[in-house]
């Protein structure tokens, strides 16, 4: 069998994770790549020269991962840590701990605190500069509604979508209590949540082939622009095929997103003109995470099954890293004056 040229599905990086891939994200300075997995390892690699740069294994899988810097990021984990590892020396260390796995963590570049979401219904905010005693580092504990499922940040707004459909919109310099406290407009299980680049609102997707576009602004108008769409699903034999949306990235410069789901494909949507700009070929098995490059030139793609029809013999989880092109991504200008403007 040949192997795919390059332009289908990207180029596949050597040395995978052995287990589910639970996030991949590019570093805001470099082609660096960090990559968190099932297989309780986090990997650094650099995506433009396919090298690994360094590997660090935990007490347990390992659910999500982010940079701190570009050799040194924070991971969440299965056991229970939150962990600070530094590339360069091979050294690591733990920022503190939940009372049930953490699923998601973020570093605030605003506020230079790490933020943590756990099945143990809290957020944690940590300062990773007085990681010496874990008491020193904590800064807060905040009760959620349920376990908590996805975060993404923007500036100062944290958005965290929890378990029951909960969405709780945060301002990270006053976090005694949520900002606006929403519940997802898509009735099924929250899968994924991501704030636009503009800091205007965030897309949210559902373990049913739907993502929800919405808005901060509160006013009638701000809400006037929210919408759903549907997304990943199939009709066979005369019957609707619905598959988990499990990602979605903003691209950086433009604004559009992607969107990976559990059918391999990977979709780019024009949110502003409600419209799906490109798909690409279909990979080996469920899309479980997405990242874009700092200039948007790259997209990492975690074609990696997720168990969502159980135990069964599946492709090797894998990570490709594919150039983009501008046709892809950027939104196509209209050709009719809006009427509805």
């Amino acid at each position: 069998m040949t192997a795919a040229p390059p332009s289908s599905t990207g180029r596949e990086l050597s040395d995978p994770p052995t287990d589910g891939v639970s996030n991949i994200r590019f570093s805001n300075h470099s082609d660096h790549l960090l990559v968190s997995s099932w297989d309780k390892s986090v990997r650094l690699y650099d995506a433009s020269a396919d090298v690994l740069r360094g590997k660090f294994m935990h007490g347990g899988a390992v659910l999500d991962c982010c940079f701190h810097d570009d050799s040194s990021g924070f991971t969440a984990s299965l056991d229970h840590t939150v962990r600070r590892l530094v590339f360069n020396y091979n050294k690591e260390d733990i920022l503190g701990r939940h009372d049930a796995p953490v699923r998601c963590i973020e570093y605030s570049y605003t506020t230079g605190q790490v933020i943590t979401g756990s099945w143990d219904k809290t957020l944690k905010c940590w300062d990773p500069r007085g990681a010496s005693g874990q008491e020193r580092s904590l800064v807060g504990t905040y009760t959620q509604p349920e376990r908590v499922y996805s975060m993404s940040l923007v500036g100062n707004r944290l958005v965290v979508a929890t378990a029951g459909r909960h969405v709780n919109v945060y301002d990270l310099r006053n976090m005694s209590q949520p900002e606006q406290r929403r519940e997802s407009s898509l009735k099924y299980q929250t899968r994924c949540v991501r704030c636009y680049p503009n800091g205007t609102g965030y897309a949210l997707s559902s373990v049913e082939g739907r993502v929800a576009m919405e808005f901060f602004d509160l006013s009638e108008a701000g809400q006037s622009k929210k919408y759903a769409f549907k997304c990943h699903r199939k009709t066979e034999e005369g019957k609707d095929i619905v598959y988990p949306v499990n990602a979605i990235a903003f691209h950086p410069i433009y604004g559009t997103f992607a969107t990976g789901g559990c059918d391999g494909y990977v979709n780019v949507w024009d949110g502003a003109n409600k419209k799906r700009l490109y798909q690409y070929t279909k990979y080996p098995t469920s899309i479980a995470a997405l990242s874009f490059s700092r200039d948007g030139r790259l997209l990492a793609v975690a074609s990696s099954y997720t168990y969502e029809a159980g135990d069964k013999p599946h492709a090797p989880d894998a990570i490709f890293v594919r150039s983009v092109n501008e046709v892809e991504v950027k939104p196509k200008p209209k050709v009719l004056p809006d009427l509805a403007a």
